[in-house]
């Protein structure tokens, strides 16, 4: 089996492979974040951690590039910890395993962390680098991207020396990022009253497995299915037999679409016929309503242990019909920007036990006035029945610079390098560039990365020929970077 070291370019592998070996969900960097200052210093660079993690390494301008704006390579170090249910894998034990599989490194059974890896390597690989003409170089690994962007939030302005930062955390080769949405979690919690399950019901387990999920942000616009959505349907047609519901779970991160969702609940004995009905047909319905998108969509129905507690009537009917109401996928598209989403809305995590229930929505738009209208809409939603609601850790979009000289520098390389003009995007999704543009208002910025697929799930990919042509691109891109 061909091993990553083997793969070209041999030194973005090479430091890729290494990362995989470092567990590094999100809030969970210090071990990578260790691995990188001690790489830096190793080098004999400046190497310092900044007060909420960040990572900066400066590296200063080879021979005769001494005159050129300083760049700054942008990535982040965490990223997104989602698996199969059936893998057994500790995100903050264990390491990736990562294989090859054609043209494409893949995991087996998690995230691969190509996203944001492939960018971290790549910086590492510039850092270490002999043969690379370029000026003065900042290397920025930020912290907690993917769970709250608390690195980008915690720069401090006057820190970076840049003037050009080069964000390597997109996931299309041949596109070139000017701008991106900002975004919003809404966060909801409420109390309930549990009541003793009387005689004469059955208790079951049900089961929403084999969905795609993928990003929030950039997968929003497939229309994939949302299992938390499914299941409150299904959950609802099961209360016109008298279901009961217990304990609830669906989704474990607010920036994946959710794949899979829990319940375990009663059913009247002498319904569980008729509610077996129900789950086929509800299955049927469902797959065929996404029959373009999904095809491994599966719904089971077991004997479970016996139900305790279950919540009451009322507050059951309430919930579903509030969650069922609940806005999720695309809202608005931009009447600016032709085929990009606007305004969206991910409902990404259900919990139901013991009284608690909580739920997480994440909203992102291309305008921040919109962002935060939709998640109002969205809290009053859930203020109407009596819960508390928290509208936090809200990013800025990146408006794109029409006047961007680093853009033209790069379209003119990559049609010197490739022979065609890459796509100039503006992209659904949360990259880092509008909060650091914030700090950084001086900054001339573009994301661009090799080709990942299917981000934030067990299917994350990324295209092994994309790695070369990013990397071959960013080291023309450093040679051409305009004089100060």
């Amino acid at each position: 089996m061909t091993q990553l070291v083997e793969l070209s370019p041999q030194p973005i592998w090479r430091h890729f492979q290494a990362l995989c070996k470092i567990p590094r969900p999100s809030r969970h960097e210090d071990a990578v974040r260790a691995y990188v200052k001690q790489f830096g210093e190793s080098l004999g660079l400046d190497s310092l951690v900044d007060e909420v993690g960040n990572v900066i390494i400066r590296k200063p301008a080879t021979q005769g590039m001494e005159n050129r704006r300083g760049v700054v390579l942008q990535s982040h170090l965490d990223m997104v910890p989602q698996k199969n249910a059936d893998t057994e894998h500790d995100f903050t034990r264990d390491p990736i395993e990562a294989y090859v599989d054609g043209d494409w490194v893949t995991a087996e059974g998690t995230t691969l962390g190509a996203d944001n890896g492939i960018g971290v390597a790549a910086a590492l690989a510039v850092l270490e680098s002999t043969d690379i003409p370029h000026g003065p170089i900042e290397a920025l690994f930020t912290v907690d991207e993917e769970s709250g962007m608390t690195g980008a939030h915690g720069l401090q302005p006057g820190l970076m020396k840049g003037e050009i930062m080069l964000n390597m955390d997109s996931e299309d080769e041949g596109e070139l990022y000017v701008g991106c949405a900002g975004g919003v979690d809404v966060s909801v919690s409420h109390s309930y009253r549990e009541e003793h399950l009387e005689e004469g019901y059955s208790s079951f387990s049900l089961s929403l497995r084999g969905l795609k999920g993928g990003h929030s942000g950039v997968d929003i616009k497939l229309q994939r299915g949302n299992a938390n959505k499914l299941m409150v349907r299904l959950l609802k047609a099961l209360s016109e037999v008298g279901a009961r519901v217990a304990c609830y779970s669906g989704g474990t991160l607010r920036n994946a679409i959710p794949r899979e969702a829990f319940v375990q609940l009663a059913i009247p004995s002498d319904s569980c016929e008729e509610a077996v009905r129900i789950v086929d047909e509800c299955l049927s319905v469902f797959s065929a309503e996404l029959a373009e998108v999904e095809s491994n969509l599966s719904l089971i129905m077991q004997a479970s242990e016996p139900v305790q507690k279950v919540m009451t009537r009322a507050e059951q009917s309430q919930l579903l019909n509030t969650l069922h109401v609940s806005p999720d996928g695309v809202h608005r598209m931009s009447l600016s920007v032709e085929g990009v989403v606007e305004t969206s809305n991910n409902l990404a995590i259900i919990k139901i036990k013991d009284g608690q229930i909580t739920v997480e929505n994440m909203v992102r738009s291309l305008i921040d006035s919109a962002r935060e209208e939709h998640a109002e809409s969205i809290a009053g939603l859930y203020r109407l029945m009596g819960a508390e609601v928290k509208k936090q850790g809200a990013y800025p979009g990146w408006k794109p610079n029409n006047e961007s000289a680093i853009l033209k520098t790069m379209v003119d390389i990559h049609e010197q390098l490739f022979g065609y003009e890459p796509e100039i995007k503006v992209i659904h999704a949360g990259l880092e560039c509008g909060l650091l543009g914030s700090a950084y208002p001086n900054w001339d910025m573009i994301s661009f990365g090799p080709t990942i697929r299917f981000p934030h799930s067990p299917d994350e990919k990324v295209h092994i020929p994309a790695v070369e042509n990013f990397w071959n691109y960013l080291i023309k891109t450093l040679e051409a970077v305009p004089e100060a």
